[in-house]
């Protein structure tokens, strides 16, 4: 077989793995999150100041092998192991939180829960949209390399791998930071509301366009049955984020998680009850017209705009100010408590209709799509909440990328700043689409000149691993010096 064909066959015919080992891979991220800030309240109260010495390269060198690194050998070499590692990750976390956290008095918890945070921003929101992105990019090559698990890559049909779980939750993390979901005004009337957001998308269909066409004339190995064969990811984000556009200017947003139900739904009763499932599953006539070319890409579009709908629904819920910790609490509980509904939906409506399919993008995968985002978003907020009780206790202010307590009169927003500027999660939130973008190109270049599949599991990790750096340093380079690249 020639490279391009057996490269294809590599990431084909694949059924993915359980509900729980994904469900276990997006533990992990809030736990690094949780260990990075520990690691500089530990720091702070060792030498009394932040940042860390030759900070420019100590704290990227720290947030890479606190962020990044896990991710990477999670998902690799140590995907045998997940529960271990896991296990093992939490265990060390809850003994240095144990650590910083003795001595205080026993009225700390209650004095806790009644304080105020700051609102200017929801900080686990943020690390949902970067830490998408970031698994995101380690999948899209990690997935060419026979170190990665065959049941983490996306599925032919029917299963649930992490790639499939990337999909449907790079649209929800979209949706949550809409301009509806921020309940931002719309200037002028709706008509040009929506042609100024139908403007707006012209990104990520030049972006598109780029990559159909570099696909084509490189012959790059494709996986077809993904999205078709000129339909691509870009083309969805594209058309998801225009139809969602038109459908918030009409709708009422209290109700969008029902209008989300009904698509979903009526998409479901379709697939049932007339030919279409036959058609996007089995028939291979791509070339009578583009419909038939691109079947996969084009009909999915409906379970993403019910995602879409129900991401900017928590969204809304998200961004609602609250009075204090307690508060948030009960909110990120409401969120878990969410989460496992649909989660005991999903098990009904995979035992009574089908199983999750992202080829579809059946109603099984948009249940599965929420409660997974919905169950990662809520830990990550506990340990947004963990690592503000440890500033609080430890009187170390300057954790970036997480919450600060309420002060009238707090002189240390320079000091913030500064640490800020020196953390990849906010780089890499300040340029995300940028991130996704070289992502994809360094995905490419790496196929171009390397035979993944041939690569021993000592050079494919060293090769993902320099790739992420790159990504980062980039990235983290662009953040340090301000410089934020958006041109539309």
């Amino acid at each position: 077989m020639a490279q391009r064909e057996l490269k294809e066959a590599f990431v084909s015919n694949l059924n993915g793995t359980s509900l729980e080992e994904v469900a276990l891979g997006s533990f992990l991220s809030p736990v690094c999150v949780v260990n990075r800030g520990l690691f500089l309240i530990l720091y702070y109260q060792a030498k009394g100041k932040l940042p860390l010495p030759h900070a420019l390269f100590f704290h990227l060198l720290l947030d890479l092998c606190a962020l990044i690194v896990p991710l990477v050998l999670s998902c690799t070499v140590l995907s045998s192991v997940l529960h271990q590692v896991a296990v093992s990750l939490t265990f060390f976390s809850a003994c240095v939180f144990c650590y910083i956290c003795r001595g205080c008095p026993k009225n700390t918890v209650s004095a806790f829960l009644q304080s105020h945070v700051e609102f200017n921003q929801v900080p686990f929101v943020t690390l949902f949209r970067v830490f998408v992105n970031v698994k995101t990019a380690i999948s899209i090559l990690a997935v060419d390399f026979s170190v990665f698990p065959r049941r983490y890559a996306k599925t032919e049909t029917y299963g649930t791998g992490v790639m499939d779980f990337g999909v449907g939750a790079f649209i929800f993390a979209n949706a949550l930071v809409c301009p509806e979901a921020r309940r931002r005004n719309i200037s002028g009337s709706k008509m040009s509301h929506v042609a100024k957001q139908l403007l707006s998308v012209w990104p990520l269909v030049a972006l598109g366009m780029g990559r159909l066409v570099s696909v084509k004339m490189t012959s790059y190995h494709e996986h077809v049955t993904e999205y078709g064969v000129h339909w691509n990811f870009f083309f969805t984000l594209a058309i998801v984020r225009v139809v969602a556009s038109v459908l918030l200017v009409v709708l009422p947003t209290s109700l969008l998680w029902i209008f989300a139900l009904l698509i979903s739904g009526f998409y479901q009763f379709t697939l049932e009850t007339s030919g279409l499932k036959a058609f996007i599953i089995h028939n291979s006539d791509r070339e009578k017209d583009f419909l038939h070319a691109n079947k996969e890409g084009l009909f999915s579009i409906l379970g993403y705009v019910a995602i879409y709908l129900t991401g900017v629904q928590i969204g809304l819920y998200v961004m609602q100010p609250r009075a204090n910790v307690r508060e948030w609490l009960r909110a990120l509980v409401s969120l878990l408590l969410g989460s496992f509904a649909l989660y005991a939906a999903l098990h009904a409506c995979q035992t009574l209709v089908e199983p999750v399919s992202r080829r579809l993008a059946n109603f099984p995968f948009c249940l599965w799509s929420v409660a997974q985002s919905l169950f990662f978003l809520s830990c990550l907020g506990l340990a947004d909440i963990i690592l503000l009780f440890s500033k609080r206790a430890s009187g170390c202010h300057f954790v970036p990328s997480s919450w600060n307590l309420y002060k009238k009169h707090y002189d240390g927003d320079k000091k913030s700043g500064e640490i800020g500027r020196l953390c990849l999660i906010q780089a890499v939130s300040r340029n995300q689409l940028l991130f996704f973008l070289l992502a994809n190109v360094m995905t490419g270049l790496t196929n171009s000149v390397v035979d993944t599949i041939s690569c021993s599991t000592y050079f494919s990790l060293c090769l993902l691993l320099l790739y992420m750096f790159i990504n980062c340093f980039v990235i983290y380079v662009l953040h340090f010096y301000g410089i934020t690249v958006k041109f539309w």
